[in-house]
């Protein structure tokens, strides 16, 4: 079991997971930017570090600071809540290299996740069912309403990697 564990993540997020620790005893350490300076997870968390300005990309997005962070408190795991960092293996791998635990999946798993064909056809083949539907990169539009008409309406054609889960999902139909 660990004794501290950083959480590189804000708001609600933060907050349970630092409950979730107070629960079992473990030391929290919260990291914000200057924007969440006043939140409940700095408040809560047994310590906490600035790592600098509100855009994500200088704060929480930073891999750099936020190792930089659990070195200097002694962290010996950083949970990366949901969003952010949760999903960028390049994160996990760098946390490893640290001797730093990463609470989540592994490399791997994360790199498979993160490209959504990769992870169905991975899926697929260890025989868990999958949303029905075409299995490969669909080069342009009139490819997709032929697909489209084969699966059948409504569609959703999601980018496969790089969306980052704002208005990369479209309708057809």
């Amino acid at each position: 079991m660990f004794t501290k564990i950083l959480i590189a993540n804000r708001g609600e997020i933060a907050v349970r997971i630092i409950r979730a620790c107070k629960k079992l005893s473990i030391n929290s350490v919260a990291v914000y930017s200057e924007a969440d300076a006043n939140s409940l997870a700095v408040e809560m968390a047994d310590e906490a570090v600035l790592l600098g300005a509100a855009p994500a990309a200088q704060s929480y997005l930073d891999m750099e600071k936020i190792i930089a962070a659990a070195k200097e408190t002694g962290a010996e795991a950083v949970h990366p809540g949901f969003g952010f960092l949760s999903e960028n293996a390049a994160f996990a791998k760098r946390l490893e290299e640290e001797g730093i635990a990463f609470i989540g999946p592994n490399t791997k798993a994360i790199e498979i996740m993160g490209d959504k064909i990769a992870s169905k056809k991975f899926a697929d083949k260890a025989g868990v069912n999958t949303v029905p539907g075409h299995m490969g990169l669909i080069e342009d539009p009139d490819t997709a309403v032929k697909i489209a008409k084969e699966v059948g309406f409504p569609v959703m054609i999601k980018a496969s990697a790089g969306g980052g889960g704002k208005g990369d999902a479209h309708r057809l139909g």
